[in-house]
């Protein structure tokens, strides 16, 4: 069975891009899974506090996840026509240190999806995440777009209720698995 972690990369407790991860969840194919991750308990990286503590077990835990999947998926929202801070906080913390990259993310593949309120879907976001990808020798999928907008009409409750856009989803996540199955 191959497994994707889905990183959602918002702290919102209704956050649509974590709504998105879950709804991806119901589409997968038949013999893949996507465990759903957050930014739950990840703290700021402070160079300092690792030298003095060591990688905190939140990170840790998340590591270990990524690096026992076989790929990873981010939701990113976009803030300010870019990527989330805390987003690329989390994955400061996830290459260090150096010597544990090759575990984690060298040679991941990794795709990219999110969901915005606004009109524009997430494309500024997404296209910010790959010189972090190209400088931590990630392998993005680039078949396939997933950048929704106007997420507040698609949503209720946490559930996606938008057919298309389902579908849309449905036709991504099996382009990115067939992909990671290379």
């Amino acid at each position: 069975m191959l497994t994707i972690v889905g990183l959602s990369g918002s702290l919102r407790r209704d956050s649509f891009n974590t709504a998105l991860l879950y709804a991806a969840v119901e589409c997968m194919p038949s013999d893949a899974t996507l465990d759903v991750a957050t930014l739950e308990g990840i703290p700021l990286y402070h160079g300092d506090e690792e030298a003095a503590h060591g990688i905190p077990d939140a990170v840790a835990a998340l590591k270990d996840r990524i690096a026992a999947a076989d790929a990873l998926l981010l939701a990113t929202p976009e803030y300010n026509s870019g990527m989330p801070g805390v987003f690329k906080n989390a994955i400061d913390w996830l290459s260090r240190p150096p010597e544990d990259q090759p575990r984690v993310l060298h040679g991941r593949p990794v795709a990219l999806m999110g969901a915005t309120p606004g009109g524009g879907g997430t494309g500024l976001a997404q296209a910010a995440w790959l010189p972090v990808f190209r400088g931590l020798k990630m392998r993005p999928w680039f078949g396939g777009r997933l950048q929704v907008g106007g997420a507040g009409n698609l949503f209720d409750d946490g559930a996606l209720t938008d057919d298309a856009t389902a579908k849309r989803l449905a036709e991504f996540m099996a382009g990115f698995v067939d992909f990671v199955r290379g």
